[in-house]
């Protein structure tokens, strides 16, 4: 049933089934329950082929082909897949995860600070507000969406074994990366937002609406935290393969 409103974003349809299901292209494959879809760029394909993981299936777009694994980690089979950058790319990819058998979701992928945290800082989100387009498509409109308690302990419990320091935090995501202007940074900043990243509600969105477990591992890159001198940094990029072994240990304990 749709839920009329005069901004079309703010319009949902609860209908379960659409003209185009993420099982559109009929693979014959079934992927393993526990996925790790992370935003970690070349550490993705460079893991798969250490580890001899398996390619299953290539999901193909026009402008980025993305290779889909099997790997074994700890004696059981997980999905391994890199995620693209943005909340409609990564939610259609992620939606096309489940239809072929994805149950429970870890990602992984860099963030921007919005107040003085370190570069590489691990943190843990708990909920996302939705200042994205995606969401709204997945699930009524809300100001956030609350990420599965069950992932979050998962990832708490993963980042206390391997003695890591981290901060559950409220995480602003947003689609205008060109458009954090300096009084959008302060007002989220008030409400309780930590960092700012591309796609954590739209993911969550996507995962609940399917029925599926998701949670995510952030780590700061760039900072906004003096709004007069924004500081990319590194970008995190330090971070990237302890954030991947993090994702594997984390979705194991779902």
């Amino acid at each position: 049933m749709i839920i009329k409103n005069e901004i079309p974003i703010l319009e949902f349809d609860s209908d379960f089934e659409a003209v185009i299901s993420p099982r559109h292209d009929d693979l014959n494959i079934v992927l393993p329950k526990r996925a790790v879809f992370a935003f970690l760029g070349e550490s993705i394909e460079e893991y798969a082929l250490a580890h001899s993981a398996k390619q299953v299936a290539l999901f193909e777009s026009e402008t980025k082909d993305f290779p889909i694994f099997v790997t074994e980690h700890k004696g059981k089979e997980i999905c391994l897949a890199q995620a693209p950058v943005g909340s409609a790319a990564s939610a259609q990819l992620l939606d096309f995860l489940i239809g072929y058998g994805v149950e429970s979701i870890i990602s992984a992928g860099c963030c921007g600070a919005l107040t003085d945290i370190p570069e590489g800082a691990f943190l843990v989100p708990t909920r996302a507000l939705r200042d994205e387009g995606t969401s709204y498509h997945y699930a009524p409109p809300s100001r956030y969406m609350e990420i599965d308690r069950r992932a979050v302990d998962a990832i708490v419990q993963t980042l206390d074994e391997h003695g890591i320091g981290f901060e559950r935090v409220t995480t602003w995501t947003t689609d205008g990366f060109y458009r954090e202007t300096k009084a959008k940074v302060e007002y989220r900043k008030q409400e309780g937002c930590s960092v700012v990243e591309m796609e954590c509600s739209a993911l969550a969105a996507c995962a609940q609406f399917r029925n599926a477990l998701f949670g995510q591992i952030l780590y700061t890159a760039d900072t906004l935290a003096d709004i007069d001198n924004w500081d990319k940094r590194n970008w995190g990029c330090d971070s990237k393969d302890i954030a991947l072994k993090l994702c594997l240990d984390a979705v194991l304990k779902i």
